[in-house]
């Protein structure tokens, strides 16, 4: 599976945004997110442009998920496809 990130400004790193059913998953590293300064990706779900928990994806109360290395993001990314895709 090929990610296709884009270089941010603010805040400076990358970013890729996929579209998986009603949801859209970014997944970041940069500056701010968590896990940035071991080398690893923070995810985030959205549905209608609002940041939404997702059962499965996230944990429960919460919108984000950090400190995942990219097996990690691709291992999200299969389960969401399955799950609500």
């Amino acid at each position: 599976m090929m990610l296709n990130f884009v270089e941010t400004d603010v805040p400076k790193g990358k970013q890729c945004l996929l579209d998986i059913g009603n949801y859209e998953l970014s997944i970041v590293q940069n500056e701010m997110s968590y896990g940035n300064k071991q080398g690893l990706y923070e995810i985030a779900v959205f549905k209608d442009n609002n940041q939404v928990e997702l059962p499965g994806i996230t944990a429960p109360g919460d919108t984000i998920k950090g400190f995942l290395s990219l097996n990690d993001v691709r291992d999200l990314i299969v389960d969401m496809t399955i799950q609500y895709g």
